[in-house]
């Protein structure tokens, strides 16, 4: 059984192997580094070794590269003798060009399967957070989810909320008496945002079916675990979308899973690129919930690894629980960049060989300064490392190749066609026809009280008719216009104009009231 992934050569000569513990492997992580540093291989090659012990993974593929996971390097690429030679510096005997089991996921259901959630799924906090509402419209919004589980309306998508948005603005008055103030400047900001998120084809995230997080669980027939990537480079162009949406489906891992204690190996594996995107601007009360989970979820057997070009990105209280680090070079042209390469250097278990910030510093491409957990999971003290060649592609894949593994996927039957069933929009709708139907027949019969018996007599006939008489019960009809008869058609007229429709939304709203 495999426990360790294999990272790189330590040491003076790099002959020392560099690895990750899987038993630790669920304490968190960071890869961390300047653009252009390596940091994308090392992802690669944490992906290829969780794949081969047998760890599902879940990791965004922000510029195309990670497509390569899916296809084994050739011996034919440019870098094949450099990879080679690599190899047997740091002593990698086990090096050989090798494919993972790959899934592609995509919110756009362009490059992927569609994956999706709901807006009960997501909750008042996260969309919150996507809309970027104020302390007001939040409180409005969870209003709405209340609405909603006590009337037994399911909101699925953003229709839905849509719709019942409208119908807390039309009985805001009652709605107020019980939860608080609701005003309709907040419900039409709300709207507007909605409005926004929809443009940005948030529209696409919600929906059925659902993502179901077995599905990210899996592993092929050979035991190995599934590398599931969720192509966002399309995504990044709404970046609070693309953080929102990987904060979602941290919480609900950790919401759905059972505790496991310490396993032998994680049951998942989350890597979060471009991880500055969750704590930007970010809330207070949203950077307790990431911590709490960062904290909690290791039991249900998760690791989570941030990827991001400086440790400062992390919020210290964070940063404190990755026990696994990947350091690459940090560039330190201004006196800030100087301060953040001293901290990050601080936070390391000091080598006496050499000094971190100066080798934090002086690292080479593909070069990295490591520390993993190791015994009793304590850190382990820093070494230069020299980063393993991965044995899949380097690069990304084609538009064909990526066509051909999604039409070879098993998730391609549950999730490439969208299904719509009845929830709030269709609830409130239909209570909406039932009410004008009411207001209809109530209409009808108030007209009917103002008629003369002539004219109701002419109005059964027309009826009965299919609409037409004859000549003579036409002229009987016609001789004079009534008092009663003028002001009947009065009302009729009215009913049809303005005032009526404000009468027959009267109507509705009472009706929902009463309700």
């Amino acid at each position: 059984m495999v426990d360790n992934i294999f990272l790189g050569g330590a040491g003076d000569n790099y002959d020392q192997p560099q690895g990750l513990t899987l038993k630790y492997a669920n304490r968190h992580g960071l890869i961390a580094g300047a653009t252009g540093t390596g940091k994308t291989v090392t992802l690669q090659i944490l992906a290829e070794g969780f794949s081969k012990a047998g760890v599902p993974v879940f990791l965004s593929d922000i510029k195309g590269d990670l497509s390569g996971l899916a296809l084994p390097g050739s011996n034919t690429h440019k870098l094949h003798q450099a990879f080679e030679d690599r190899a047997g510096r740091i002593g990698f005997s086990d090096f050989a060009y090798a494919a993972c089991p790959v899934t592609f996921w995509d919110l756009f259901g362009e490059k992927g399967h569609p994956v999706r959630t709901t807006v009960t799924e997501m909750g008042p906090l996260l969309l919150s957070r996507l809309m970027e509402l104020s302390e007001a419209q939040e409180g409005i919004l969870n209003i709405a989810f209340r609405v909603a589980d006590e009337e037994g309306m399911p909101l699925l998508d953003l229709k839905d909320l849509q719709a019942l948005l409208v119908w807390i603005g039309e009985n805001r008055t009652q709605l107020s008496l019980r939860y608080g103030n609701v005003s309709t400047a907040s419900i039409g900001a709300i709207q507007r945002r909605l409005l926004v998120l929809e443009n940005q084809g948030g529209t696409r995230l919600f929906g059925e079916p659902a993502l179901d997080l077995a599905d990210l669980m899996r592993t092929d027939e050979t035991g190995q675990g599934v590398v599931n990537i969720l192509a966002s480079d399309k995504l990044m162009g709404s970046p609070r979308l693309y953080a929102t949406f990987l904060l979602w489906l941290l919480s609900e891992l950790f919401e759905e899973l059972p505790e496991v204690g310490d396993p032998d190996k994680p049951k998942l594996v989350f890597f979060f690129d471009e991880a500055h995107l969750l704590f930007d601007d970010a809330p207070k009360v949203l950077v307790d919930k990431v911590e709490q989970v960062a904290r909690l979820i290791r039991s249900k057997g998760v690791g989570v690894y941030f990827i991001t070009q400086n440790p400062a990105d992390i919020p210290e209280d964070i940063l404190g629980q990755l026990g696994n680090r990947v350091q690459h070079a940090l560039r330190a042209f201004t006196a800030r960049d100087r301060k953040n390469l001293r901290l990050a250097a601080e936070t390391y278990r000091e080598n006496p060989t050499f000094d971190t910030e100066v080798a934090i510093r002086e690292v080479g491409v593909g070069e990295a300064v490591t520390s993993m957990l190791q015994k009793k999971g304590v850190p382990g003290m820093v070494e230069r490392t020299l980063i393993r060649p991965p044995g899949s592609q380097l690069g990304p894949i084609t538009d064909a190749e990526r066509q051909a593994v999604l039409n070879a996927s098993p998730m391609a039957a549950k999730y490439d066609t969208t299904t719509d069933r009845k929830s709030a929009f269709e609830i409130l709708q239909a209570r909406a026809d039932a009410a004008a139907k009411a207001a209809e027949v109530a209409e009808s019969e108030e007209v009917q009280e103002q008629q003369t018996p002539m004219e109701r007599e002419y109005s059964s006939a027309r009826r009965y008719s299919g609409g037409r008489v004859g000549r003579s019960s036409s002229r009987v009809t016609r001789k004079k216009d009534t008092f009663a008869s003028a002001m009947s058609q009065a009302v009729i007229k009215e009913l049809k104009g303005t005032t009526g429709r404000r009468i027959v939304r009267g109507i509705l709203g009472g009706l929902f009231r009463n309700r």
